[in-house]
């Protein structure tokens, strides 16, 4: 069974003026389907044919001569998960159970804030900033590399910024922190966030 793209959660407009839309097509339109298309000629004829991206992902992971499987599988995944990472009327401080998690993790949210923003731009080359939830219930905030997703060590994602170049070129040229406190105070879906949240 081919994978398909998955419709976003918002016209491709709708993110503007943080993210534009020309932004979208490129980075939606073509990025993203081209690791769906690629993945789809990976897995043709294989044992992976019909199963999820978790599994093909951690499958990959550990397998010599898997690693365009698994960048491709893991990208799939990660921008799926980045799209609904992001909302038309996010950003800015969350409330309820996020802000008391947050706040017992980092101190409070300027605090988390900071923390974000210099892992995304700290992260060396391309890759992903996360806020994840730990093994214990904790949170914390970690950068990936390339394509790795954070449940491949054991941490459950709960939002995500891409920090791949092609993320924000477009709009923010080679400023990267500008981005990503757009990110932060004006995308930033907490209402998801907060649905993958596991009580403790």
């Amino acid at each position: 069974m081919a994978f398909e793209l998955r419709p976003l959660p918002y016209a491709r407009d709708a993110l503007a003026p943080h993210m534009s839309k020309e932004t979208l097509d490129y980075h939606y339109g073509k990025h993203h389907k081209s690791y769906v298309d690629k993945l789809n000629g990976l897995i043709k004829d294989t044992d992976f044919k019909n199963e999820n991206l978790e599994t093909i992902i951690t499958a990959a992971k550990d397998t010599r001569g898997a690693a365009a499987l698994f960048n491709n599988a893991a990208q799939v995944w990660n921008h799926d998960f980045f799209w609904r990472s992001m909302d038309p009327d996010g950003g800015g401080e969350p409330g309820g159970a996020m802000a008391n998690r947050i706040a017992a993790g980092f101190g409070d949210f300027e605090k988390f804030r900071k923390v974000f923003v210099e892992a995304a731009t700290g992260q060396f080359g391309s890759g992903w900033a996360w806020l994840v939830q730990e093994k214990d219930g904790k949170l914390a905030v970690v950068a990936t590399p390339n394509a790795v997703p954070p449940f491949v060590n054991g941490l459950k994602p709960l939002l995500t910024c891409d920090v791949w170049e092609h993320a924000y070129y477009i709009d923010y040229r080679n400023d990267r922190g500008a981005f990503v406190h757009e990110f932060v105070d004006h995308l930033a879906n907490w209402a998801f966030a907060t649905e993958r949240l596991e009580a403790r």
